[in-house]
């Protein structure tokens, strides 16, 4: 049975990242400087570099593929809530190459921004926090009915 909560909207965060810089890194840092501990993320632009997981559901092990060349950010959303106290951001990217094939997952650590414009949505309500799921072995949210 799902276990969903409703949600309000507080702040929201617009701007460019900057060019460079590790795109996951740059979205955990605006949500830890801005306290935000419940949000939605997301965003486009191009990538230098990208390392996307995928989470193998027999071995429970996230494999990483490194594409060494420049990408358009098609798509990339996400979430944020609390790990150990501690905001952590979750999303999903699909990238596009010069011939407009596509390459998605989970954004990882080592996706390098050309140019990234950026949405951080905070949102209002009860705090959602991320633990390890007996099923699955993934970090997911632990929410009461």
């Amino acid at each position: 049975m799902a276990i969903v909560k409703e949600l309000g909207t507080r702040r929201v965060f617009m701007g460019k990242l900057a060019h460079g810089a590790d795109l996951l890194e740059e979205i955990t840092t605006i949500c830890v400087d801005n306290k935000i501990k419940l949000g939605r993320i997301e965003g486009l632009g191009a990538v230098k570099k990208s390392c996307l997981g995928f989470y193998s559901q027999d071995t429970k092990e996230y494999q990483y593929l490194t594409l060494d060349k420049n990408m358009e950010i098609s798509n990339l959303v996400g979430n944020v809530s609390l790990k150990d106290g501690v905001p952590i951001v979750h999303a999903h990217i699909t990238l596009s190459d010069e011939q407009g094939c596509a390459y998605g997952g989970h954004l990882a650590p080592g996706t390098i921004i050309f140019a990234c414009e950026i949405l951080v949505h905070e949102l209002d309500g009860p705090e959602f926090r991320r633990g390890t799921d007996q099923v699955t072995g993934l970090p997911l949210w632990e929410l009461q009915k």
